[in-house]
């Protein structure tokens, strides 16, 4: 299965099969003695980080997994540091950079920059967010969370709540989680419901619901992913002000939750969960970090062919 992922760009969860999806989490099962003791096994690769928009889980994770590795890392933080502040288009900077590293991590603001990329590359393309489009690393280690934490995905109830609509990393884990057998509820108000063209592909492999009332949905939930309002992509910052604060998850609103709920965040959180969860057994958002460390080393491993 490894053969399958050599050299491969990482740009859509969609381009991946079920069996893939579980052998990524797999091998990710297997990165935990190599995160704490160190590895040299892509000792002499390069990684180049390309992050137009801002980031720390996903810049830092993808960082700390090549370091954890053994490889090393180039790139920048911020456009306004690169050749784009003097005008150079992404293909321009895609054919040089390709020159400097073994694989390139890109997060973009606009939607198909990854695919993009990756039609210009000789290394491999990890798409690390493009526009409100997809993220798809972050829903490989959204599935891993799920399948660590409660021992499986299949027969899972999930709920997702607040900004479907502009949030990425909703929708790669909804295509993600169309691989599996699950019940899928949507918590959004009319504003921020899921966009058309992801449920169009989903809704003959998975079953879903759309409420705006979570608590109608929530005593029967074994997950609840839960998204801050992606307000860098609202045009209107009317519109924004109107839907800020729709949903906000306190622990005196957990009353009516299973023992088992599990909520997952994939951060930056905001307001829209209360600091008072926190310290519930429910919070998993901060432990989604240290699994996206080494589901990042399990793509990387897999990407560069050295896993045995």
């Amino acid at each position: 299965m490894q053969s399958s992922f050599r050299d491969r760009d990482i740009i859509s969860i969609n381009d991946m099969t079920r069996e893939e999806i579980l052998y990524i989490l797999e091998i990710t099962d297997t990165m935990e003695p190599l995160l704490r003791r160190g590895s040299e096994i892509l000792k002499g690769k390069l990684l180049v980080s390309l992050f137009y928009e801002a980031s720390t889980r996903t810049r830092l994770s993808f960082e700390s997994a090549m370091h954890r590795l053994g490889g090393d890392v180039l790139g920048f933080a911020e456009s306004r540091t690169s050749s784009v502040q003097k005008g150079e288009n992404l293909a321009d900077t895609i054919r040089v950079v390709e020159n400097y590293g073994d694989i390139i991590i890109l997060r973009h603001p606009m939607e198909g920059a990854a695919r993009l990329a990756a039609e210009f590359s000789s290394i491999p393309v990890v798409n690390a967010g493009s526009g409100a489009e997809e993220h798809p690393t972050q829903a490989l280690l959204d599935l891993y969370t799920i399948q660590k934490e409660l021992g499986r995905i299949d027969e899972v109830k999930i709920g997702m709540v607040g900004d479907l609509r502009y949030g990425r990393t909703v929708h790669s884990l909804a295509y993600g989680l169309a691989n599996f057998d699950v019940d899928l509820h949507l918590i959004a108000s009319e504003s921020l419901k899921m966009r058309r063209e992801v449920l169009e592909q989903i809704r003959d492999r998975i079953t879903i619901k759309e409420t705006e009332r979570i608590q109608d949905i929530l005593p029967e939930l074994d997950v609840l992913y839960v998204t801050r309002l992606q307000k860098e992509r609202y045009v209107d910052p009317s519109e924004y002000e109107r839907v800020k604060g729709a949903y906000k998850i306190t622990e005196e609103s957990l009353r009516s939750a299973k023992d088992s709920l599990i909520i997952m965040h994939p951060l930056p959180r905001i307001d829209e969960i209360s600091s008072d969860v926190d310290l519930t057994r429910h919070a998993k958002y901060f432990k989604q970090t240290q699994y996206g460390v080494l589901t990042r080393m399990a793509i990387l491993s897999l990407i560069f062919n050295t896993i045995n």
